[in-house]
């Protein structure tokens, strides 16, 4: 026993909804427990759900009370689930999932040949792949809303797990479990450089990697996946790594800093032939030809495992399916 009177035993203390239900607690108490799961801090919790610190914290002891058990322990900088509180996380994340889809197919039946589809994709496949596929189902299906967040890999797959995603377009982030999710291999992303039009590279000759070293760069922040190769590549030539460096995960920022300056940035191939193809300020940039390639580590279309999709959902991963083919 703890000093609070609480068992050390970590053993579930829901194993279904109704052990929820019979607790009495609620949906903002599910949507506080997983924010605090996702977040590690009681302030960004709060933030999460547009309520105060002070509520937060009135709504963690509510919990406490009501389960007889501690959930969270504090930490010098935020907080950790106690075992009570990661199943209790676990358990809310299906309700709210069950429930945010129990009125999906309410809505959808209201609509007829409606739906909402909420996925994510890194950049490249949702250019090349995710808008196509769009494009093919508003023209059956203009009543379906998709909602689509461009983001990292990392970002969209913890989006995934907080089941506010149906499905991504990305990779599987070497610090997540791959067991927490289904994934199917679609391809390789290619990427390549851009600098501005005009720009001392862009002279029309094959430019060597030891030639861009002293230009400033733009590039995604640490740790990010294209920046990891283009790194690699550089090291794998004891090359010096660039030096004068902006970090952003802004596209137009990027767009921005390469058409006004001679700084270069790395991008997927497939967006740097879109912008150079649009007007406006594509029509400043240039596809820098390097002696060398730029292939991303290949990208899968991954679901939650044990978690189904809805009828629209499915319906806009069988159409990326499709453009793959």
């Amino acid at each position: 026993m703890d000093k609070r009177g609480y068992s050390s035993n970590p053993e579930p203390i829901v194993d279904d909804a109704d052990g929820l239900v019979r607790s009495a607690l609620k949906v903002s108490h599910m949507r506080m427990i997983v924010a605090l799961d996702d977040s590690g801090q009681v302030s960004a919790a709060a933030q999460m759900l547009n309520i105060s610190q002070p509520g937060a914290s009135r709504m963690i002891a509510e919990m406490e009370d009501m389960l007889g058990v501690p959930l969270c322990r504090r930490l010098p900088r935020g907080v950790e689930l106690t075992p009570y509180g990661a199943t209790l996380a676990r358990r809310a994340r299906t309700l709210l999932l069950e429930l945010r889809e129990t009125d999906r197919e309410i809505a959808d039946l209201k609509s007829g040949k409606g739906g909402a589809v909420f996925m994510g994709a890194v950049t490249a496949p949702a250019i090349g792949l995710a808008v196509p596929a769009i494009r093919r189902i508003r023209a059956s299906f203009p009543r379906i809303e998709i909602s689509m967040q461009i983001d990292t890999s990392g970002v969209l797959a913890r989006e995934l797990l907080a089941s506010r995603h149906d499905f991504i377009i990305a990779r599987i982030p070497d610090d997540l479990n791959p067991r927490l999710f289904d994934a199917r291999v679609i391809g390789i992303e290619k990427a390549c450089l851009i600098v501005r039009r005009g720009h001392p590279l862009a002279d029309g000759r094959t430019v060597e990697l030891e030639s861009l070293t002293d230009y400033d760069w733009v590039f995604q922040p640490g740790g990010s996946l294209l920046r990891r190769t283009i790194e690699t590549i550089f090291m794998s030539r004891n090359v010096p790594l660039p030096e004068r460096i902006l970090n952003t995960t802004s596209l137009l920022l990027t767009l921005v800093m390469v058409a006004q300056s001679d700084a270069i940035a790395p991008v997927a191939l497939d967006m740097a032939k879109f912008i150079n193809a649009s007007d406006g300020l594509g029509g400043g940039i240039e596809i820098l030809p390097t002696s060398f390639d730029i292939d991303v580590q290949p990208y899968s279309i991954i679901t939650a495992r044990n978690r189904g999709l809805s009828p629209a959902a499915r319906m806009l991963y069988d159409h990326i399916l499709e453009e793959i083919r």
